[in-house]
Parts: C-alpha cells; sequence; structure tokens
C-alpha cells in the first residue's frame, strides 16, 4: 500500500492505493452503492463504510494474498477483519500422500523466507520418533545453517520496511517541494533519506552474500531441500566455511548501515506508540518470535528448551527483548536478533572446524518407515514457534502431520490492534507483526 497524497483530513484529495485496486475513504455510503472515484463501499455494522484491502496479487501463480476488511470512519479504524486462505495449498493432506523425504519439498514453501527451518521441524519431529541419532556435525551444521536462514529472514524485513516508513511522509506530515531545495518531512535532510537509501541498499547486499554461501551448500536460493531425516543430503564444500564466515564478517560490518533506518527520526516518529501489544494479548493470541519478545514476553525456545546445538551455544545466545510493544520496539527487536544469529553462525562455524571428519547422515534403509505412534517437536523459526505434530501408524507416510506456524498466530491479533489507527498505520503494523502469507495458509 502507497500514500498518493499528503496525509491529511479525509476529502477527495486523499486517496490510498492498495495493490489490487483505489479507493477514497471521503465519504460514508448509505447503503451498498459506488463511491467517488469509483470505490466500492457498504455500510459497517458499527456505522463507518466498509471497504475490502487487498495486499497481495490474488493470481494464483503469485505467493499469497491477505485480505482486511476495515470499517473505517473517514481514514481512522474502527473494526478490522482479516480474510485467509485465497492461497490454501492443502500442505496438511499432501503430506499424507508422500513419504518423509518427499514432504521435504512441501515442508519448506509455505514460509519462502525460512523454508531452512520449516524443512528441519519436519526431520525433527521424524527423527525423535524413530530414534535417530543425528551425527555430531550435523547437529552443527544444521544449526549454523539456521542462523543463517534466520539471519536471511531477518534482512528480508529489515530491507523493505524500515526504509519504505522512513522514506515516506508520517501522519500529519507534508512534503513541500521548493525550486532547488529537497524538504523533507520531521526536519530531516537530504543526508537522512541518504542514510535511509544506503540502509535500505546494505540490507539487500548483506542478504545477497549470506545467499549466495546458502546456494553454495544447498543448491538452492529459496528451497533449499538440504535436510534428511537423519542429517543433511551432502557433504559441506571445502572451504565453505571459511567463504561463510567471510560473508559473516562482512554483514557485521554492515549492521550500523543496515540499522540506521530503524534509528531514524522519521521512522520512530511513525512507529512509536503505534500498534501497541500487551503481554496478556500477546499469550492470549500466542504470538511468537521478536513481535512476542518486543513486548516483555522472554522467551526463546532455543534457550528455554534448547534442540540441536543452542545447549552448547548458551554463552552466545542472547535474547533481546523490549517492554515498549509497539511498531518501534518489535523493529528493534529484530534488528538486535540479527546481529545474535550472526554471532551464533559463526560460533557454530568455530565449533565445525574442530571435529574430525565423519558422516553428515545416519545410515538409513532405502524404504524408510517410522514406527507407530506419535511425537512433537518444535522450533523457534525466523518468525516465532513452529510446531510439527507427527502421527504415524507404521507406514512409509506420515498418517497425520499438522502444522503450528508463527504467521497465523502473528496475523491473528491484528483485529485488536489496528482499531483506533489511521490508515496511514497499516503498513507499519502490518510489517511489525512478522508473517509470510503462505505461512498462514499453507
Amino acid at each position: 500500500m502507497r500514500e498518493r497524497d499528503a496525509p491529511g483530513e479525509p476529502g477527495r484529495g486523499r486517496q490510498v492505493t492498495a495493490v489490487t485496486g483505489a479507493w477514497l475513504p471521503g465519504t460514508t455510503p448509505a447503503g451498498p452503492g459506488i463511491g467517488p472515484a469509483g470505490a466500492t463501499g457498504t455500510a459497517g455494522a458499527l456505522g463507518g463504510p466498509e471497504f475490502l484491502i487487498n495486499l497481495g496479487a490474488a493470481h494464483p501463480s503469485a505467493h499469497g494474498m491477505l485480505r482486511l476488511r476495515l470499517n473505517l470512519d473517514g481514514d481512522q479504524i474502527i473494526a478490522a477483519e482479516p480474510e485467509i486462505g485465497f492461497m490454501h495449498r492443502g500442505a496438511e493432506k499432501l503430506f499424507e500422500a508422500r513419504d518423509y523425504r518427499q514432504i521435504i519439498v512441501l515442508a519448506n514453501r509455505h514460509d519462502w523466507l525460512g523454508a531452512f527451518a520449516s524443512e528441519l521441524g519436519v526431520v525433527l519431529a521424524a527423527e525423535r520418533l524413530a530414534g535417530i541419532e543425528v551425527p555430531p556435525r550435523a547437529v552443527w551444521a544444521r544449526t549454523m545453517l539456521a542462523e543463517l536462514n534466520r539471519a536471511l529472514s531477518h534482512l528480508a524485513f529489515l530491507s523493505a520496511y524500515p526504509p519504505e516508513i522512513a522514506a515516506e511522509p508520517g501522519a500529519g506530515e507534508q512534503r513541500e517541494a521548493e525550486p532547488g531545495r529537497s524538504a523533507v518531512a520531521g526536519g530531516a535532510g537530504a543526508s537522512g533519506d541518504e542514510t535511509v537509501a544506503a540502509g535500505a541498499q546494505a540490507a539487500f547486499r548483506a542478504r545477497e552474500a549470506i545467499q549466495s554461501v546458502m546456494e553454495e551448500i544447498s543448491g538452492g536460493r529459496m528451497h533449499y531441500m538440504f535436510n534428511r531425516v537423519g542429517g543433511l543430503k551432502e557433504e559441506i564444500p571445502a572451504g565453505w566455511l571459511d567463504r561463510a564466515c567471510h560473508a559473516i564478517d562482512d554483514v557485521r560490518a554492515a549492521l550500523p548501515v543496515i540499522g540506521a533506518p530503524v534509528a531514524h527520526d522519521r521512522f520512530r516518529a511513525r512507529t512509536g506508540g503505534v500498534g501497541v501489544l500487551t503481554p496478556t494479548q500477546v499469550r492470549q493470541y500466542g504470538l511468537s518470535g521478536p513481535a512476542a519478545r518486543a513486548c516483555g514476553v522472554d522467551f526463546d525456545l532455543r534457550r528455554d528448551e534448547p534442540y540441536l546445538a543452542y545447549r552448547e551455544l548458551a554463552g552466545v545466545l542472547r535474547v533481546p527483548t523490549g517492554t515498549g510493544g509497539d511498531c518501534l520496539a518489535r523493529f528493534e527487536c529484530l534488528r538486535d536478533q540479527l546481529a545474535v544469529s550472526l554471532d551464533l553462525a559463526e560460533e557454530c562455524a568455530v565449533r565445525l572446524s574442530r571435529l574430525p571428519q565423519g558422516p553428515l547422515s545416519a545410515r538409513l534403509p532405502k524404504v524408510f518407515k517410522v514406527p507407530e505412534g506419535h511425537a512433537y517437536a518444535w522450533t523457534e523459526g525466523p518468525l516465532g514457534l513452529s510446531g510439527y505434530y507427527l502421527v504415524s501408524r507404521g507406514g512409509k507416510t506420515p498418517w497425520r502431520l499438522k502444522l503450528r506456524s508463527a504467521s497465523f498466530n502473528n496475523m491473528a491479533v491484528l483485529p485488536e490492534v489496528l482499531p483506533g489507527h489511521r490508515v496511514a498505520d497499516l503498513a507499519a503494523i502490518l510489517g511489525s507483526l512478522f508473517f509470510i502469507v503462505g505461512d498462514i495458509d499453507r
């Protein structure tokens, strides 16, 4: 969503364009009909006009779409109701018709920013139920790749939302273009805009650097399919650890530039005190990840219920938290967590280099079957807690594999947090809850 004209009082000059259409929140239709400028609206149950906003492309080949049904009073949001499921793929049902090697292809596609973390939870559940012991080198390599994937996901959010929000006038601010002069709302000069642009470019470059080392080891840029039940698919390439550490050092050196948009005065003005969540709401709706920790809910599965090699990384693992609970606190928590992931990945590389050579996967029969029973595995994904409940009847395919995605719970709080805010605050609130539409719909 992009604000065409400078924010102000509702009227014909105030138009917000969504990806799939434009509408004008300036009048209140008495009933079903067509408003000014071709906008469609109906009278909502709370008295204000009701509008539909489609966020994302609705084409079947696209990644997904979130629809928000808003009741507005001018540009003030009275009520909000998200509508989901437009890109439901039926992944959980497809799991039942594929063996434990094939389901990895499906498991890493619903959260395309955290593909490695998604496939990791599936194999952990199968290994737990089958009683498989994973070789130490595979455990450390998985931990390192999980943290690199977490950094990729955080960089995607940091490269998109903070620079975009800081580059536009906030609510109640306007830009006045004067001949020979570039004026920016909020008192920041051209150097402020250059800082924002530099932050976005640095985040993109950092993401490409990490993406390159992930592609080298797995062969994929988005869907890695590198996990296997019992370990990893292939041996680590020669010299890869050194190249990965070099990329980590480059990204760490760029962290001040990447985080500069979050500290920008205009970004802080547009996100401070906006979209505030309380710890009670976090627990009621099951929010997790940076969105929950920014509200003071100090819980991180890597520290509190360690898996993989996180128990041995207790001296390196730090859990950034906040108390504000607003959009600003959530982005600050995400920024700080990026630095922690880089430290963890580097430490894993050091430990891997010291381990003696050995297998990266346990030996399994050609036709692998999981014993009858059930197991639950959960991981701290880039967006929050992801759960995998596996039920087996002794066959080579799961009888049931239920996914608990972090995005669904993070999105579910929107009806609580959006009312009372202006339409101009939508981008900041949606971006700071850290959800992926495919992870919601599955």
